[in-house]
C-alpha cells in the first residue's frame, strides 16, 4: 500500500505542468520595460486561410489589458504598405530597429500562426491552435519575450442523455453542426488570454513591476529555435 502511494505521489507530481517566474522566463522584460508595443500581421503557417485575420481581431485586447499601448493594427498595415512592406514574410525580416524609426514603439511582435486545425471525427471535434510569439525590442534588436502555446477547443455535441444507436446518431449530426459552425474569433481570443498570462505586466497596469515572483506554468519547454 506504501509503495502505491509513493508510486501515485510521483505520477502526479511528474504530470504537473513546469512553473517558473516571470522574471526568469523574460528577464529583459524587466530591464528595458517597453511600454509601447507593434505588432506585425502574423505569418500563417497554417492551414487555414483566414487565421490571419481571426488572430488579428483578438490580440490587442489582452495586450492593452496587460499594461501595454498597442499601435491600431489597421493604421500601421497601411503605413507598412506605403512604406513597400506589405508581405508579412518581408516584415519578418525588417530589423526591430526600422519599426522605432516609423513608429516610435518600444517593441515589435512578431507572430507566426504554426497551427490551425478543425478535427471532425464523427462524434468527436474539437479545433486546435497553436501561435508563436517573439517581441523584439526596437532599440537593441535582442529578444524581450518569447512563447508558443497551444490550445484545444472541443466542438462534441451532445446526445442529450439519449443511448444506443439514437444518441450516437443525435451527437454525431450536432459534433458536424458545431465543427462546421465554429467561431473561429473566441478560439484564438482564448489563445491569447493564455499566451499572455505569461507577459510581464506593463507600465500602464496597477501592478507594473509588482509580478516578477508570479508563477506561470508550461506545458512544455519554451525556447526559441
Amino acid at each position: 500500500m506504501k509503495n502505491l502511494i509513493i508510486l501515485l505521489f510521483f505520477s502526479i507530481f511528474i504530470g504537473c505542468a513546469p512553473s517558473i517566474t516571470k522574471q526568469e522566463f523574460a528577464p529583459q522584460m524587466y530591464v528595458e520595460h517597453p511600454k509601447s508595443i507593434l505588432v506585425l500581421p502574423p505569418l500563417n503557417k497554417s492551414t487555414a486561410a483566414d487565421a490571419k485575420d481571426y488572430y488579428l481581431t483578438t490580440v490587442a485586447e489582452p495586450l492593452t489589458n496587460s499594461g501595454y499601448y498597442v499601435y491600431p493594427i489597421e493604421i500601421v498595415t497601411d503605413i507598412l504598405k506605403q512604406e513597400g512592406l506589405s508581405d508579412t514574410e518581408t516584415m519578418m525580416n525588417v530589423p526591430p530597429q526600422k519599426f522605432r524609426e516609423f513608429f516610435g514603439t518600444d517593441a515589435v511582435m512578431y507572430v507566426s500562426i504554426l497551427k490551425w486545425n478543425t478535427v471532425y471525427l464523427i462524434t468527436s471535434g474539437s479545433v486546435k491552435v497553436q501561435i508563436e510569439c517573439e517581441l523584439k525590442s526596437t532599440r537593441t534588436g535582442i529578444t524581450l519575450w518569447y512563447y508558443n502555446e497551444e490550445v484545444e477547443v472541443s466542438t462534441t455535441g451532445d446526445n442529450a442523455n439519449q443511448g444506443g444507436l439514437a444518441g450516437l446518431l443525435i451527437q454525431a449530426a450536432t459534433t458536424a453542426i458545431k465543427t462546421a459552425a465554429t467561431d473561429y474569433v473566441p478560439v484564438a481570443r482564448d489563445v491569447n488570454k493564455k499566451i499572455f498570462l505569461a507577459i510581464p505586466f506593463g507600465k500602464y497596469n496597477k501592478n507594473f513591476n509588482k509580478d516578477m515572483l508570479t508563477k506561470i506554468e508550461l506545458k512544455k519547454k519554451t525556447e526559441k529555435k
